[in-house]
């Protein structure tokens, strides 16, 4: 428990830290001396008439010269017709996706190629488009524009000298106009940096290729873009990043950049999938939280067969139903202001944490035995707690960094892995309990008296075995393949299927080892004022702390022994 206590501390104070950076679905990524050759900016379900601006503050490429029209450089936007299936499966391959020369379907598939020689961006647009880009195209530079009054000024100021001298009052209005002139010159020039005039709306149905504008400043580019879901081609997008060069493994080059994505659906700032999750988690939270209501009732009821255990797991159904509430709350928040509140969400993530710790320690305390048949874990079991407890704080941190990291930094990728590893390992520790419990029994079930009571508590571990396998088997794995098969609007039915399984293993869990006097797992003395005589008499395995009873029931003495 102190190992779980220092876990969450440190996990609290890391959250705050993670959370000063979070953008959620308003992005900002930061990439520096990055020597991916594609990176994975970020993956969103857009309805129709939903929204994508993507803003490339700088970008700074090597400068070492490289051939772009060879190893091109920019965007890619996808429509993928699976959750992470993309329409092109060019990158499964050596050839760059920028280098496709045609679509092999009719996905929506748009390439921003950027050309810094001539300061353009040539965007290639494939497949049936319904979609708009609001853009500034390629026209006249600022520089050229500025050459140009010059000399119409310096043209002007030459006439002038031929003609005669003006008078005071002249000269005061010329001077007045002078100014006014340098005033507007101003403002043009302010205007040349992001001209509104040059904005516009382009529909992409009968349009294959555009020229659009690159800014150049102090050594980095800066393009930007705004596009407008049309009603047939909502879907879940992909927004890639391509420095294809460094798909040469021998020759790889850092590049930095600095980009903001904003994706916006009408309803909020959530993905297709995500829009119900809010209404999903607090009706969850409910039904979670009626659930612990039941059992706290089903413990008042039955109190003289209630151990601890039993109110660990009220305790397990009461967080569970505070997190949900929090979950809930930070993704409401994420729709209507597009990033979560800090304190709601740090709330979140610190019950997320302590609803994991609970489950493993739950889970392998039941499997155990612990309470209801033996008070004393042994040496192999304290060691599973010792490095379940840890894993699991650490698989919770790492799920924290997750849902805290931008899509397509570096260490999204790696805290994925860890969390899959340590979760992978974390669910096949939880089961050696309970296999070391149903070997126990079997080997009491033939030396022991009892043999048809451990005969019943062997059924009951199978069936609790069984239960785990399936419960991690159907959310680790079935659940992730029927997100992957459904459609990007319809994905959230994982979670649904997620939280419903573990209602489920709940109840069941409950079910099977409530507080009740026909429980075969609780089958032992209760009533101390009949113990006469309490002696250890096993040292190791899942009975160990069983002591051997002379009790007095109805007026004739009986020995209850129980050995391994």
């Amino acid at each position: 428990m102190a190992v779980t206590h220092r876990g969450c501390v440190v996990a609290g104070y890391l959250l705050v830290l993670l959370l000063a950076g979070c953008k959620a679905r308003i992005h900002k990524l930061t990439l520096k001396n990055e020597t991916r050759f594609a990176v994975d900016l970020n993956n969103f379900g857009f309805y129709a008439n939903g929204s994508l601006d993507v803003n490339l503050l700088s970008l700074r490429l090597p400068e070492n010269p490289v051939n772009y029209s060879i190893y091109p450089v920019g965007f890619s936007l996808s429509r993928s017709r699976l959750n992470g299936v993309l329409s092109y499966t060019a990158e499964e391959t050596q050839t760059c996706p920028l280098n496709l020369p045609q679509s092999t379907n009719d996905e929506p598939l748009i390439f921003f190629l950027f050309d810094v020689s001539t300061l353009s961006v040539n965007v290639k647009i494939m497949g049936t488009q319904d979609n708009a880009l609001t853009v500034r195209l390629k026209t006249e530079s600022p520089k050229d524009e500025r050459k140009t009054t010059a000399a119409s000024n310096n043209s002007a100021d030459n006439a002038g000298e031929n003609k005669p001298k003006e008078t005071e009052a002249g000269k005061a209005d010329k001077t007045e106009d002078e100014s006014n002139q340098n005033k507007n010159e101003v403002d043009q020039t302010n205007e040349n940096k992001v001209p509104p005039a040059e904005l516009k709306k382009i529909e992409l149905a009968n349009v294959k290729h555009l020229t659009l504008a690159l800014e150049k400043k102090n050594d980095s580019y800066n393009f930007s873009f705004h596009m407008d879901v049309g009603s047939q081609a909502q879907g879940l997008y992909s927004l890639k990043f391509h420095y294809c060069k460094n798909r040469v493994p021998a020759q790889k080059l850092p590049y930095s950049f600095t980009v903001e994505v904003t994706e916006k659906n009408p309803a909020g700032y959530l993905s297709a999938a995500e829009i119900p999750l809010s209404r999903l988690y607090i009706c969850m939270a409910g039904v979670f939280f009626t659930a612990a209501l039941v059992w706290v009732y089903t413990l008042m009821k039955h109190r003289y067969s209630v151990f601890k255990i039993h109110w660990l797991m009220a305790a397990l159904a009461f967080t569970k139903s505070t997190s949900l509430v929090f979950h809930s709350i930070n993704y409401h928040f994420i729709n209507t202001e597009g990033h979560p509140i800090e304190g709601w969400a740090v709330m979140y993530y610190i019950t997320h944490l302590l609803k994991g710790a609970l489950l493993f320690i739950t889970l392998a305390l039941i499997g155990t035995g612990w309470a209801f048949v033996k008070y004393i874990l042994s040496d192999k079991e304290k060691k599973i707690f010792m490095i379940v407890i840890p894993l699991q704080v650490l698989a919770n941190v790492a799920y924290i960094i997750i849902e805290s990291t931008e899509e397509g930094s570096s260490e999204y990728y790696l805290w994925k892995e860890i969390l899959f590893l340590v979760d992978l390992i974390c669910c096949g520790a939880i089961l050696f309990p309970v296999v070391w419990s149903i070997r126990h029994l079997q080997e009491a079930s033939s030396t022991d008296g009892k043999a048809a009571m451990n005969l019943e508590k062997l059924k009951l571990f199978r069936h609790y075995y069984v239960m785990i396998v399936c419960y991690i088997y159907f959310t680790r794995i079935i659940a992730i393949l029927l997100k992957v098969t459904m459609p990007f609007q319809w994905q959230w039915c994982y979670e649904f299927l997620v939280e419903v399984s573990t209602l489920i293993f709940f109840v069941l869990t409950g079910y099977k080892f409530r507080p009740a006097s026909n429980n075969p797992y609780l089958q032992l003395p209760q009533d101390e004022e009949d113990v006469e005589m309490d002696e250890v008499v096993t040292e190791s395995g899942a009975l160990e702390g069983i002591s051997k009873v002379k009790k007095t029931l109805n007026g004739r003495e009986r020995q209850k022994e129980s050995t391994l």
